[in-house]
């Protein structure tokens, strides 16, 4: 996998409208995350595909859940040192060698409100039904189960007493923003200092 003295290789993973991969693009080409991300895979056609492409990066889609053995080979075949989830639906099938090296974001305070078909709307949803008054994300690194790896990283945000489920899911998104770089930064930081110890 990449080099980590050089801008760590990001291999992006979405099924949606790639807001996330688009947000971590900006945070990017501001200066404010040192990585680039060197491919998307998309697993289904989608608007992210689209929006990928405009921004000049490499794309394809695989359906269905990508095998261990095929999504080791696009980390290799993109010199990725990371997969970053940016609204990718499917259950990750984690090879050993990428073991901590997948991150997803979750748009709630995990353990609650995670687990399969726990996604987008159905997960503010579930807040409001909940009565919680609280609500935010989780960044948090995959295993092979929905939303149950270490937590890298959590945001909270106020859950208001007329909220629906659109003006949750804004706020909540407001927070991914700010989250999912910090995360990121904070992971790649780490791998930094244990290349700096090898040296």
């Amino acid at each position: 996998m990449g080099d980590q003295r050089e801008t760590p290789r990001l291999l992006a993973l979405l099924s949606g409208g790639g807001r996330t991969l688009l947000n971590l693009l900006d945070v990017i080409e501001a200066g404010e995350l040192r990585a680039r991300v060197s491919s998307v895979v998309a697993s289904r056609p989608c608007v992210g595909v689209e929006r990928a492409q405009a921004r000049g990066l490499q794309t394809q889609i695989i359906r269905g859940m990508i095998p261990a053995g095929k999504l080791l080979e696009l980390v290799r075949a993109h010199d990725a040192s990371w997969v970053v989830l940016c609204g990718y639906l499917q259950r990750i099938d984690v090879p050993d060698e990428l073991t901590g090296r997948i991150v997803n974001i979750h748009p709630a305070l995990l353990p609650k409100f995670g687990g399969p078909g726990m996604y987008g709307d159905r997960v503010h949803q579930a807040v409001l039904d909940a009565g919680e008054t609280e609500s935010g994300c989780t960044v948090h690194l995959c295993d092979a189960e929905y939303d149950t790896g270490p937590i890298v990283l959590q945001e909270r945000c106020p859950v208001l007493p007329d909220d629906t489920v659109e003006t949750l899911a804004a706020r909540v998104f407001e927070v991914e923003c700010r989250a999912y770089p910090k995360a990121l930064a904070t992971l790649l930081a780490r791998d930094a200092a244990a290349q700096e110890a090898t040296r």
